[in-house]
């Protein structure tokens, strides 16, 4: 029924993911590809290509080709793709042909967004090419019950977007997309440190201070980080100490956005459906539902139960995954 070349696909404005049912999750890496800027020759990507932001000579670009969800960069994304499919390939050895690959869309794309997706997997190798909105897949990683005629809500925090959607009987009912997600609040942070201490620091900085001592707006025992930057004035390096809260505070404009989003999906929920959400509460998923205390404030702000993912950073990209199953089920794909 399921052939090992089904293979789901998470393509994440932070992070691209691979999923196969044999092996589960076989690739996980950053979506960051770095470029020599004379031949546009792709010199590396992911882990590699995040090592090399902010410390590249002029002759390599290090680009993100996803923004917000969806593709900034269609050439550099299906070069991406591509060796993704490789690497995938090396993964699963011989048995690997051809794959019929699931991936997901952010729920407000439009059709041209879409139809790009499409076009860069079916470029990069694949037999054939199926969409699932994000939402969806993300539920149905979290383990929901998404075919069954009972709401699910799935809060997707990831790098670029936060998608909200209440689901039932396999499809979004309600759903709505904020661009505000994990690299926003990483913004948040550098442009914080700037103003604040007149020091710079990069990506690779500002998430690490997130993810230490970042946390939702619940009341916490203050903690500090040291961190390094270039100071603007003298251009020199310099050591400056941070405290969670006033990172708390930085955060809190993005953080309400979220909520707002949240509010709105759930004031569009049919009455029939809203006692569902009493009962089962919401699902956080994406990088963001691992901020310290995320989980805590959200019940308190939308006074209903809210649970965390098995697997928050992985729950798209299996949903992705196990979707093409149930696609097969339905539709008797040919092989």
């Amino acid at each position: 029924m399921f052939s090992s070349t089904d293979i789901g696909i998470d393509l994440g404005t932070a992070n691209i993911l691979v999923y196969t049912k044999s092996k589960g999750i076989i690739l996980n890496e950053p979506s960051v590809v770095a470029l020599d800027t004379k031949s546009g020759r792709v010199i590396a990507i992911g882990e590699d290509a995040k090592a090399m932001i902010g410390k590249t000579p002029g002759s390599i670009r290090v680009v993100r080709p996803l923004k917000d969800g969806v593709i900034a960069d269609f050439d550099v994304t299906t070069e991406l793709l591509k060796i993704v499919m490789q690497k995938a390939a090396k993964q699963m050895g011989t048995s690997f042909r051809k794959p019929n690959v699931m991936i997901c869309t952010p729920s407000g794309a439009t059709s041209v967004e879409r139809r790009a997706i499409h076009d860069a997997v079916k470029q990069s190798g694949a037999k054939s090419v199926h969409l699932i909105e994000e939402p969806v897949a993300a539920a149905i990683g979290a383990d929901l019950p998404v075919s069954e005629p009972i709401a699910s809500v799935i809060v997707d925090i990831g790098g670029g977007t936060t998608e909200v959607g209440i689901i039932s009987f396999g499809g979004v009912v309600s759903a709505n997309t904020v661009k505000v997600a994990g690299d926003r609040m990483d913004e948040d942070i550098i442009q914080y440190v700037r103003k604040h201490y007149n020091v710079l620091i990069g990506e690779r900085t500002a998430e690490n201070i997130k993810k230490e001592i970042g946390y939702a707006l619940v009341p916490h025992k203050s903690e500090t980080m040291e961190i390094r930057g270039r100071d603007i004035m003298t251009g020199l390096p310099k050591i400056v100490t941070l405290t969670s809260t006033e990172i708390q505070e930085t955060l809190k404009e993005s953080l309400l956005a979220i909520l707002e989003c949240i509010r709105a999906t759930l004031e569009n929920c049919p009455a029939e459906l809203s006692g569902d959400i009493v009962d089962q509460g919401v699902v956080i998923t994406g990088g963001g539902a691992l901020l310290k205390g995320m989980q805590e404030w959200l019940s308190k702000e939308i006074s209903v139960p809210v649970h965390i993912a098995p697997n928050p950073l992985e729950s798209v990209a299996i949903g992705t995954g196990r979707s093409l199953v149930m696609l097969s089920k339905l539709e008797k794909i040919p092989r």
